[in-house]
């Protein structure tokens, strides 16, 4: 065969239509290997779905100022009017389905001489968050309703060193 006259569209070793019957075919394939990957775990009995990947319940949450659902939150504010009171630092132990633990810091305005020119200190807290509730307008998600505070050290005046709070959000 003369080299001059190489059919230009057979480069590549296939002509036009060869190579798009084999694009086509191979795309088909992979389509059905998809499709049959997919109808395997269909076959498999039910009893052995839950057996190797078991459910676990929703975690409770507690819910912030701004009504949105938290779980283990690194800071939580406890007073939403004013800011002047704020956990920081939080460090959770536990986070079950009937209380959650963590240690942290109280960060608490002084107010002195008045809010505005106050200084925040710093108080060494553990919180406990317990009595999960239904939340509204929220079916199948537990809230914290009540968060206790134990200072490690010494409690913001007039705070008692352990104190207990509904939490109404």
């Amino acid at each position: 065969m003369d080299a001059s006259r190489v059919d230009a569209s057979r480069i590549g070793g296939l002509a036009p239509a060869t190579r798009t019957r084999v694009r086509t075919a191979t795309l088909l394939c992979a389509a059905a290997a998809l499709a049959a990957g997919a109808a395997v775990p269909a076959a498999v009995p039910a009893s052995a779905q839950t057996a190797t990947a078991p459910m676990d319940p929703s975690p409770v949450v507690v819910v912030d100022c701004f009504s949105q659902a938290q779980v283990r939150p690194q800071e939580y504010l406890l007073a939403c009017g004013d800011g002047n009171n704020r956990l920081v630092k939080l460090r959770w132990n536990s986070w079950g389905q009937r209380t959650a633990t963590a240690t942290g810091t109280d960060m608490v305005n002084d107010c002195t001489p008045y809010c505005a020119a106050g200084r925040f200190r710093a108080y060494p807290v553990t919180v406990t968050l317990s009595h999960p509730r239904p939340w509204a307008g929220h079916p199948d998600v537990q809230r914290y309703t009540s968060i206790r505070l134990l200072y490690t050290d010494k409690a913001p005046p007039p705070v008692a060193k352990d104190v207990t709070y509904k939490l109404v959000y």
